[in-house]
C-alpha cells in the first residue's frame, strides 16, 4: 500500500515545480556542507536565502518535520511571502485550520490570514507555532565530484518563528533544516523542485573543521581521491512507525522519523541476550531503531544498554584492556594505554547490528564506538536511556543511533523505494567524510 508521501507527491511536484523551479538550469544533484559544532555536538550547514542573499546556519535534524527559521531578529527581504490560509502552500504543509491574526505593524513574524505551524526544537524538543512561509532558497548543484553553479527555489515553503526557540542550539544558527518524512522537508521540496530522484545521502565528519556532506539526487558520490561510494552500500528497508516519538506534543500523530529493522545486537559475533520485543515497533510506537542527527551519542533503552556494557567490558577484560572510573555521560571506560593500535586501528570487541539476515549487519567500528575524554581514557560512547532526567524526553525507541555512530558512515535514504544504504567510510575509503570538495 502506497504511503501518503507517495499518494501526495505527484499533486506536490505540479504545484512546486510550475511556479518555482528554476528553469534554465536543472542540476543531476545537489549539495550542502554540513560541519560539527565544537560546544554543543551538533551538526550545521549553511544555505543561501532571501533578498538580498544571506547565508543562513541551521541545525541538521534529520527526524524534522519541516525547516522553521527564525525571524523575529533581522529577517529582511523582498522576496518573503506569507502563505495565506486556504493556499496550496498551506495544505501542501498540512498547516493548522486556524489563521493567525497581527495587531502590530506587519512584519515576518506578525502576519494576518495566514497558516500556522508548530516548528519544535529537535534538540531541547521546545514546541510553539510559526507561520508558513515562502522565500527564496538557493544551493549548489553537484556532479557528484565537486560542487557547481548555485540553484535557487523562489518559494520554497518553512515555518518563520521567535528567537526563544533557539535556545540549546548551536551558536550562530538561526533554526533547523530538517530531512524528515514529510512533504516540505527540504529533501521533498528541493527533490520536487528539480525533478530529483527522491533520495538523499549525508555523510557526518568528525571533523569541526573539515566539513561533511548532504546530496539531494542519485549519485555518484565521489570522495578524494574518486571512488564513488554508492557502489559499494548495503541496503535495508525503512521500517514505518505508527507513532511519532519526536516531542511529547506531536506523540500519537504518525511518524516522519527514520527507523531501521535491527533484529539484534553481537560483540564479536555473540549475541547479546536481549528482550526480541524491545527491537520491534509497538502500537504505541515505542521501541524500534531509530537514526538521529540531534542525539550526539547512541542512546539506549536501559536493558539493551546494560547487555552491551556488560559484554564489551567482559570482552575486552579478556584483551587485557583496563576499565577505569566511568567519565559522565558514559558508563563503561577504559585506559588508553592498554588499547592496542595496528595500522591506525583500535583493537577493542566489535560491534555489529544485525539487520533482516545475518549477513546484512551495520558495523559501529571502534572508532564510532568508543570515545577520546582525555589522553588517558577512552569510554564506550553509548549512554543509558534511564540516565535522562527529563521523563517527558526520555527516548521512545528502544535504540536511538546518534551521531557519533553515524559519523563516517555514508548514508543514503531512499523515499522513493523506502530503504537506506550504508557503507561505513573508515576502512573501504581512505578519505572519510570530509572529503568531499563541499565548500560553499
Amino acid at each position: 500500500m502506497p504511503s501518503l508521501l507517495q499518494l501526495f507527491f505527484p499533486i506536490f511536484f505540479l504545484i512546486i515545480t510550475s511556479c518555482q523551479a528554476q528553469k534554465s538550469f536543472r542540476p543531476s544533484a545537489l549539495v550542502l556542507p554540513v560541519t560539527k559544532d565544537v560546544k554543543t555536538l551538533q551538526y550545521v550547514t549553511t544555505i543561501t536565502q532571501r533578498t538580498p542573499p544571506v547565508l543562513v546556519k541551521l541545525v541538521v535534524d534529520l527526524g524534522g518535520q519541516f525547516v522553521w527559521i527564525d525571524c523575529q531578529s533581522s529577517y529582511i527581504s523582498s522576496s518573503y511571502r506569507p502563505a495565506r490560509c486556504g493556499s496550496s502552500q498551506c495544505k501542501i504543509a498540512n498547516a493548522h485550520s486556524f489563521c493567525s491574526t497581527c495587531n502590530n505593524i506587519p512584519s515576518p513574524i506578525c502576519s494576518n490570514n495566514t497558516c500556522e505551524l508548530s516548528p519544535q526544537n529537535g534538540v531541547t524538543e521546545f514546541i510553539t507555532g510559526g507561520d508558513v512561509t515562502m522565500d527564496v532558497l538557493s544551493l549548489k548543484s553537484t556532479n557528484g565530484y565537486k560542487p557547481g553553479v548555485s540553484v535557487s527555489v523562489p518559494q520554497f515553503i518553512f515555518a518563520c518563528t521567535r528567537s526563544f526557540l533557539l535556545e540549546g542550539l548551536a551558536e550562530g544558527t538561526k533554526g533547523i533544516a530538517a530531512f524528515g518524512r514529510t512533504r516540505i522537508a527540504l529533501p521533498t521540496q528541493l527533490a520536487a523542485a528539480f525533478s530529483l530522484h527522491r533520495k538523499f545521502a549525508m555523510c557526518l565528519s568528525p571533523s569541526m573543521e573539515a566539513p561533511g556532506a548532504i546530496f539531494f539526487g542519485d549519485g555518484p558520490y565521489s570522495f578524494f581521491p574518486g571512488s564513488d561510494v554508492s557502489k559499494s552500500l548495503t541496503y535495508t528497508k525503512l521500517i514505518n512507525n505508527p507513532k511519532s516519538t519526536n516531542g511529547v506534543a506531536l506523540r500519537g500523530e504518525p511518524s516522519f522519523e527514520y527507523f531501521i529493522g535491527v533484529t539484534s545486537v553481537t560483540i564479536n559475533g555473540k549475541q547479546l541476550p536481549l528482550n526480541s520485543s524491545l527491537l520491534s515497533i509497538g502500537k504505541n510506537g515505542v521501541g524500534g531503531t531509530k537514526l538521529s542527527t540531534v542525539a550526539p551519542y547512541s542512546i539506549l533503552e536501559t536493558s539493551v544498554y546494560k547487555a552491551l556494557t556488560e559484554t564489551f567490558i567482559r570482552e575486552a577484560v579478556s584483551r587485557n584492556i583496563t576499565r577505569v572510573a566511568s567519565v559522565a555521560p558514559f558508563g563503561a571506560c577504559f585506559s588508553s594505554k592498554s588499547i592496542v593500535s595496528i595500522r591506525g586501528r583500535l583493537q577493542v570487541p566489535s560491534i555489529d547490528l544485525v539487520l533482516q539476515s545475518k549477513s546484512v549487519t551495520w558495523p559501529i567500528y571502534p572508532t564510532n564506538s568508543l570515545v577520546k575524554v582525555s589522553d588517558d581514557v577512552m569510554c564506550l560512547g553509548f549512554i543509558d536511556g534511564n540516565s535522562v532526567e527529563d521523563v517527558d524526553n526520555k527516548p521512545r525507541a528502544s535504540i536511538v543511533l546518534g551521531g557519533y555512530q553515524l559519523e563516517n558512515n555514508f548514508i543514503q535514504f531512499d523515499l522513493a523505494t523506502s530503504r537506506v544504504g550504508f557503507t561505513s567510510m573508515p576502512y573501504e575509503f581512505t578519505a572519510g567524510c570530509a572529503n568531499f570538495r563541499s565548500s560553499v
